[in-house]
């Protein structure tokens, strides 16, 4: 239940309560009042129930089997006759830790009242009577003394066991009436009978087991005559066996010790081979160890001179680099000095062309004539081309535009391509997924992609595939709250559409895929209860629907279906205040981080519940693709294609008429330089000439002096070679001492090899030394263990031997023994076939001994008393027999009236509702009084036979019809203080339960009749009612009065005093 205290009340009339206990209508052990407290459902209650029937009436849930448990476990019963739990501290109210349950019992002249204190802790009770501490076992006696069994479902039946009752056997329900009905004395007289008659079968079987004992013990007396006679022959062989086997051991142990010396000779042998051995193998050792430090000595001067050599070899490179380096100084001084050589000839050479340019030009100005005027010719040419220049130059600035602008527009497409893969990629990445998951859904959406024009209107492939998140860490918020057959579901805007596919896929492709239909009426642009900004003080931060993006269908279907539009997320803020945010936000739907929140109000108590649980990751939208940004890409891309064809278009123009332009351009330039040359050949020719001779006087004056170059080559080479003679004394050095170091270097590779070789036979000849040291080794140890396994055997067969002929450590073989082991034989062989032949001798004489005659006189005496004790024996089971038939005649007679009055009202019962019923004992063999029981046959339709009443042949109302008649049949009957009977009526159909109702109500209410509680949770309308009744109305809820407060008269007189103010 929720939070707030809940109470409950059951009352009935205080007056008829007064009167009830104050009156004889109670009868012994009937319950005069109930209270409870921290139980169940109850905080304070208090009950006083009528001495007939006592209707205990209230919606489910209020409490009334709550009044059941109290009954049964105050009254010493256990929690699992109630079937509800297995431990008592169970049925102390949540949140208490204490529970208490008193009833009180009539009893005169003084009520008894029993108390039952539970402690949640331990699962611990305290028992009171009469607010005295006391034991369980006190109550139990008490309560059985009043004939109480809350353990017998004839008497106590509660909600849990109702259906328990078809299911006890014949046996069950037999003795259930028993205890329930019959006189104390019934139930007693039929355990003694089966005790009786067990006890009967035991003596039986005694007396036919030791019968044939007795039989059998004379048969074997009969045979010990001959037995007795044959025992002396077998005496003879007895002896000559003992005295072979006393030799035996003697001959065993000379023959282990005759091999013992053998053995300890060859040992002696033996270590002295293996002493001679080690003596030979401490030379070879001494000097492989003097080879071994030799040949380390050896490869440790190796080493060092490798690391001499190394090192000078090293250092001959570096010498070696330094002549190379020097040579080539030497080359690059000389290639400078031909570079000056060649620089030189070339100077000459343009001072020789200069001269001969010079001469032309001066004998062509002399044959030039005066030249014409070309001017306005010129002019015209060069305004011409100042426009064809302007033109190209506007054709170059928008070509050179257009060539920018394209080079952006293909870098952005290379861009949106991208960026539209890496959008195709997570896409692929969905679909391998639902591919995965859900094949068929997958092979569904492959179809659809080839058959889209089939239907009318649009069709959303899975919502997996169509929902994409603003953010991947919301992921696991909206597939907590859509599920997994709506995550795999395709989305149709036409209902005619998805039954089209559905019966494609289902019904031909035989495919299990889900659809759904978007609303006629489109809910996507819902809006929410109130803003999200007024949620923003209990952490949330948006609503389901903000966090992804959806084609419109899905949206519609996801905000009428789950309404995304209206379910707010949380931070761990709204984790840390969840109680507030419950009662005040009043919303039904929450996330926070890690949790979903579902919230309900109780239609009956109008009371706020909430269940929790935890998100589940995210499996299916952690890849997700933004369809905004998807089109928008798309769009882009079709924008810069135009973009580009119509660039493309337009630099074609413009190089067509930049080649025009271009082509008059050179027409024109050709015309200009044909009248310049014309007009200004001979001013060309003298300007030429003057230039000339300026480059005539600088290359004279650039003259070089090659000499001095060579002289200072030369020095510079002279220099150089200075050092390379000092740097090859110095490598001629190096590369002798490295020579003398490597023949040093060999001299001791050689030495270290012969050494080796040395080392190696010497190892050789050690190794073969080893082996036959090992072998020596081998054989002294296994010589020596044979040795001592053979002293071992000695001493155990010599000991044998002594301990067969009984003789002390320090005696001598007797000479009684001595003589006697001289005729016998004197091999193990011999011994062996001798003592076998008297052996089997023996053999033939099996099962005598010295004690046959004792054995004799012993059997003869065994079946005197055995005679004697089979008649006791006898007698006895004569006098259980004679008890079994008076005790039977005792009990059966009794019982046979009492299931024929059982039987006869039962079919009254039935028979008042057109139905049969039977009720009779039932009995496969008089002798098992183990197996007699009881059984209940029904009818409730004229065109059937009467059937057992069992757990699975009739219904469930069939079955608490005939279970209540059977009680009602029992009632009138019984013994018993009261029963309680727990919403039986449950599975009745409403004629049914209106004819067991007056049923119950006539018999409950005669006279002398038990108390009788009838617990239900409805009455049907116009029943009828009897005086004696008493109807207990049980409430609950937050608004009920406290039990201190409860007053039924001032109730009354408040009512009396509104209904005259009324009447005023």
């Amino acid at each position: 239940m929720a939070a707030a205290a809940r109470r409950s009340r059951s009352g009935g009339s205080q007056r008829a309560a007064k009167r009830a206990e104050a009156s004889s209508g109670f009868v012994t052990g009937s319950i005069v009042r109930i209270f409870m407290e921290n139980f169940l459902t109850y905080d304070v209650c208090e009950l006083r129930p009528g001495p007939n029937l006592n209707m205990i009436v209230g919606a489910n849930g209020t409490g009334k089997s709550s009044i059941v448990c109290a009954i049964c476990l105050g009254l010493a019963g256990k929690p699992s006759f109630i079937g509800r739990a297995d431990k008592v501290g169970l049925f102390v109210k949540q949140g208490c830790l204490k529970g208490v349950v008193e009833i009180e019992l009539f009893q005169k002249p003084d009520n008894i009242t029993i108390t039952r204190e539970i402690q949640v802790v331990n699962n611990a009770s305290a028992w009171f009577i009469n607010k005295k501490p006391t034991t369980l076992k006190t109550v139990e006696e008490q309560i059985a003394a009043l004939n109480i069994q809350v353990d017998n479902l004839c008497q106590f039946l509660p909600q849990d066991k109702v259906g328990e009752f078809a299911k006890l056997s014949k046996v069950e329900l037999l003795e259930a009436t028993e205890k329930s009905i019959g006189p104390p004395e019934m139930y007693q007289f039929h355990c003694e009978l089966k005790n009786f008659r067990e006890k009967e079968r035991e003596l039986e079987n005694l007396c036919r087991d030791k019968t044939n004992s007795l039989e059998k013990m004379r048969q074997r007396v009969e045979r010990y005559k001959q037995d007795v006679e044959r025992y002396h022959e077998r005496k003879r062989h007895i002896d000559l066996i003992e005295m072979l086997e006393r030799k035996r051991p003697w001959v065993e142990y000379e023959n282990v010790r005759q091999q013992h010396e053998e053995v300890k000779q060859s040992r002696d042998q033996a270590k002295e081979e293996l002493k001679n051995l080690k003596e030979m193998q401490s030379p070879v050792t001494k000097k492989i160890q003097e080879t071994e430090e030799c040949f380390k000595s050896l490869d440790m001067k190796i080493r060092d001179k490798a690391a001499e050599i190394k090192d000078i070899s090293q250092k001959c490179k570096q010498k070696q680099d330094a002549l190379d380096l020097k040579d080539k100084q030497i080359e690059e001084i000389n290639q400078a000095l031909r570079m000056k050589k060649d620089e030189e000839m070339d100077r000459q050479r343009k001072i020789h062309n200069t001269h001969k340019i010079i001469e032309d030009w001066k004998n062509e100005l002399k044959t030039m004539a005066v030249c014409e005027n070309l001017q306005p010719q010129t002019d015209a040419v060069n305004n011409e081309l100042k426009k064809i220049q302007e033109e190209r130059a506007n054709i170059d600035s928008d070509i050179s535009d257009i060539k920018i602008e394209k080079m952006n527009q293909e870098r952005e497409k290379k861009r949106i391509i991208d960026r539209l893969g890496q959008l195709s990629n997570i896409m692929n990445m969905k679909e391998e997924t639902l591919k995965g998951r859900f094949q068929d859904t997958h092979s569904a959406l492959m179809w659809l992609r080839k058959n889209k024009d089939k239907f009318k209107k649009t069709v959303c492939e899975p919502m997996m595939l169509e929902i994409n998140m603003k953010d991947n860490m919301h992921a696991k918020y909206v597939e907590n709250h859509i599920s997994a057959n709506d995550m795999r579901a395709f989305v149709f805007e036409s209902q005619e559409d998805m039954e089209m596919f559905l019966s494609e896929m289902r019904d031909r492709q035989k495919l299990r895929v889900n659809a759904v239909c978007a609303p006629a009426e489109s809910c996507a642009e819902s809006l929410p209860l109130r803003p999200i900004e007024e949620l923003h003080r209990y952490g949330f931060f948006s609503y389901l629907r903000e966090l992804f993006d959806a084609p419109h269908p899905v949206m519609s279907y996801l905000c009428s279906h789950y309404r995304v539009h209206d379910v707010p997320v949380g931070t761990e803020k709204t984790r840390n205040m969840i109680e507030r945010v419950i009662q005040e936000s009043k919303l039904r739907q929450i996330y926070t981080t890690e949790e979903k929140y579902i919230v309900k109000v109780s239609a009956y108590t109008n009371l706020t519940l909430s269940t929790n649980s935890s998100l589940r990751a995210a499996q299916f939208l952690i890849n997700s693709v933004d369809t905004e940004e998807r089109r928008q890409l798309e769009n882009q891309q079709k924008n810069i294609n135009n973009t580009l064809k119509s660039l493309d278009m337009h630099l074609t123009t413009l190089f067509e008429k930049q080649k025009q332009l271009e082509h008059r351009d050179n027409e024109l330039r050709q015309q200009k330089k044909e009248l310049l040359e014309r007009g200004n050949r001979r001013r060309q020719l003298e300007s030429k000439i003057g230039v000339k001779y300026d480059s005539l006087r600088q290359l004279e004056q650039d003259a070089i002096d090659l000499e001095k170059e060579s002289q200072q080559a030369n020095v510079k080479i002279k220099e150089i070679n200075i050092k390379k003679a000092r740097l090859v004394t110095e490598l001629m050095h190096l590369i002798k001492k490295c020579v003398s170091l490597n023949i040093f270097k060999a001299d001791l590779a050689l030495q270290s090899t012969t050494v080796a070789a040395e080392k190696n036979r010497l190892e050789l000849e050690y190794k073969e030394s080893r082996i036959q040291l090992r072998a020596a080794e081998q054989q002294f140890r296994e010589l020596d263990d044979r040795k001592r396994v053979l002293t071992e055997n000695c001493k155990e067969l010599l000991k044998k031997a002594r301990q067969v002929c009984k003789l002390g450590p320090e005696e001598h073989l007797p000479k009684e023994f001595q003589t006697a082991f001289q005729a016998l034989p004197n091999t193990l062989e011999e011994i062996d076939a001798f003592l076998n032949e008297e052996k089997t001798r023996a053999s033939c004489f099996t099962g005598l001994n010295a004690s046959v005659v004792e054995e004799y006189n012993k059997q003869t005496q065994e079946i005197q008393e055995l005679t004697e004790y089979l008649e006791e024996k006898k007698n006895e089971l004569d006098k259980y027999k004679q008890n079994i038939s008076q005790v039977k005649e005792r009990w059966l007679n009794p019982l046979k009236k009492l299931v024929e009055q059982i039987n006869e009202k039962f079919s009254n019962f039935f028979g008042s509702m057109q139905c049969v019923g039977e009720v009779d004992l039932h009995v496969e063999n008089e002798e098992e009084y183990d197996k007699y029981g009881i059984r209940i046959r029904v009818k409730f339709h004229s065109n059937t036979e009467l059937h057992e009443l069992t757990p699975y042949h009739q219904s469930g109302g069939e079955k608490s019809v005939s279970t209540m008649l059977y009680l009602m049949a029992l009632q009138e009957l019984n013994r018993c203080p009261f029963r309680v009977v727990d919403e039986i009526n449950q599975g009745m159909d409403p004629i049914n339960e209106r004819r067991v109702f007056e049923m119950v109500v006539k018999t409950a209410c005669k006279e002398s009749t038990s108390q009788y509680f009838f617990i239900t949770p409805k009455l049907l309308q116009n029943l009828t009612y009897n005086d004696k009744m008493t109807i207990l109305f049980v409430y609950n809820g937050p608004y009920m009065l406290e039990a201190n407060r409860w007053d039924l008269k001032a109730f009354c007189r408040r009512r009396r005093r509104l209904g005259r103010m009324d009447e005023q």
